[in-house]
């Protein structure tokens, strides 16, 4: 199996978490617990594990090497989503050293500002 890694700052890490796992529990199981600070996505071609630290939100996604590309995106696309107040960036590191996505906001101003 191969696995990606990101750790993704942020004053929030268990509300980031939580959300998360909420919203994807809608179409896949996801479970979040409040106490460990932890939680786990099972996607078809894989699965994530979220863990909340002091300042940071740690993110794991495992699966078939060509499954990677698709729970990064889907992980990462989704939190920064939700974190676009607070910027957060999701920079993915595969385990065989190949770089992975790269996720942040990048909306351009409204013209006139």
């Amino acid at each position: 199996m191969a696995r990606s890694e990101a750790r993704v700052r942020t004053d929030r890490p268990a509300r980031y978490g939580k959300q998360l796992a909420a919203h994807m529990g809608r179409k896949i199981r996801a479970d979040w617990s409040e106490e460990a600070g932890r939680g786990e996505l099972a996607f078809r071609g894989g699965t994530a594990t979220l863990v909340a630290e002091p300042g940071a939100l740690l993110l794991a996604v495992e699966g078939a090497a060509e499954e990677l590309p698709g729970l990064e995106d889907v992980v990462g696309r989704h939190l920064v989503r939700f974190g676009t107040r607070d910027e957060l960036v999701v920079e993915w590191h595969r385990d065989n050293g190949e770089p992975g996505l790269v996720h942040r906001n990048e909306e351009e101003p409204a013209d006139g500002q």
